[in-house]
């Protein structure tokens, strides 16, 4: 399984920024986002940049890990993990026949 790990920009350079993520601190390509502010979330997979995020996704995404690791541990209730879980699903606006 691949999975994208959210890190925040400490400090960019040209073809590198220096990141913190769930790992700690890493070395991020940033070739396909470009140089991107301190403070800036990014998509990572094996160490390269491949989105530029909002904070609000990347919290999603790490609680989403959070969940995928309590899961690996035993754990069979991930409500904590995702507030919206006890609702029913919604369809994307395009998708509705009401329009409300």
């Amino acid at each position: 399984m691949c999975l994208g790990l959210p890190v925040c920009v400490i400090e960019c350079g040209e073809h590198f920024a220096h990141c913190a993520g769930r790992s700690g601190e890493q070395r991020v390509d940033i070739s396909l986002v470009g140089p991107q502010a301190v403070g800036t979330w990014l998509l990572c997979f094996l160490d390269a940049a491949r989105e530029v995020i909002a904070p609000e996704r990347a919290d999603a995404i790490n609680a989403a890990l959070d969940a995928l690791a309590a899961a690996q541990a035993g754990a069979t209730d991930f409500s904590a993990f995702f507030a919206d879980l006890d609702r029913e699903p919604q369809l994307p606006e395009f998708l509705r026949t009401d329009k409300a």
